[in-house]
């Protein structure tokens, strides 16, 4: 056990830190949402990741993702699976680097426990919701993070017992509206909220 684990077996003792170790998170798409969920889950215990995106860190990156300066031209999994490294070194991420385009893609990631899905499209998440929402997967989206100064507009809702979203519900990124950290990282750490406390056992299933 190292001293990351004692530090936060403290706070959260160890029946529920066994419990949430054991549990695999797969997080689609490693930019604003996803790179900020995942140090947020790691911060909270979480383990086992599944990292996917295709892309490389770059300089308009840095104003709102998990990533530092030196990483520029890295590949964002292997410079997110570092930087979660840092916050724990027994974190082991599973890399995958490849275009998710279609339903069929997401076959590999049935096996996770839970689905943070981070992407950046509508398309993308239309996708990803149609093939988990009636899974037995925790499915946790993002919609809704191009705006300042009405952070208090970023809710959860609850779609079914298995599927939650978080986010404005208005303000997409691929409508020409830029991102900022802000409320990404609002929106990143109310996704990784929901399933820190779906695990921790906080949450009901009903």
């Amino acid at each position: 056990m190292n001293d990351f684990e004692k530090g936060i077996i403290k706070s959260l003792g160890i029946e529920k830190y066994s419990l949430i170790k054991e549990k695999k998170i797969a997080v689609l798409g490693a930019g604003g949402l996803g790179s900020n969920a995942a140090f947020n889950l790691a911060r909270c215990g979480f383990t086992n990741f599944v990292l996917a995106d295709f892309d490389i860190v770059e300089p308009s990156n840095l104003n709102r993702q998990f990533y530092f300066f030196d990483q520029v031209g890295e590949k964002k999994t292997k410079a997110l699976k570092k930087n979660l490294l840092m916050i724990n070194p027994d974190i082991n991420a599973e890399l995958y680097e490849k275009k998710i385009e279609t339903k069929d893609d997401l076959k590999f990631f049935k096996d996770c426990d839970a689905i943070v899905e981070a992407f950046d499209k509508s398309f993308y998440k239309k996708i990803t919701a149609e093939y988990f929402m009636k899974r037995k997967n925790l499915l946790v989206s993002g919609s809704g993070i191009s705006k300042s100064g009405r952070s208090d507009d970023i809710k959860i809702r609850k779609i079914n017992p298995c599927f939650y979203i978080a986010g404005d519900f208005v303000s997409e990124t691929d409508t020409g509206k830029p991102p900022f950290s802000p409320c990404v990282n609002i929106t990143a750490a109310k996704q990784a909220d929901i399933v820190f406390h779906y695990f921790a056992g906080f949450l009901t299933k009903d």
